[in-house]
């Protein structure tokens, strides 16, 4: 799918107490929701990667809900990456 001219990118990776407690399915929710398109998955490492497309103030608000995740969660540190790659055209959990 070809990007909106509108468009921004996040790529992020959280780290924490973020697997076992339902963030990618969260993630996946509230990116539907926002109308945001990318992919959420766990990292062997324990941590969760997120890369996202949307308007960049929808963006903002995704990654402050990130932050805090979903209840049980606990970010404690998030990592911004440089590129979100390429995405699909609705957000997916993948493996």
């Amino acid at each position: 799918m070809q990007p909106n001219i509108d468009e921004s990118r996040l790529a992020v990776i959280l780290h924490g107490r973020v697997q076992g407690v339902g963030f990618r399915w969260w993630a996946r929710r509230e990116a539907t929701r926002a109308g945001i398109r990318g992919t959420v998955r766990n990292l062997p490492n324990g941590s969760v990667e997120v890369r996202a497309a949307g308007p960049a103030a929808v963006l903002a608000s995704f990654l402050a809900a990130l932050r805090l995740g979903p209840r049980g969660a606990r970010v404690e540190r998030t990592e911004l990456l440089s590129t979100a790659g390429d995405l699909p055209p609705d957000f997916r959990v993948v493996s």
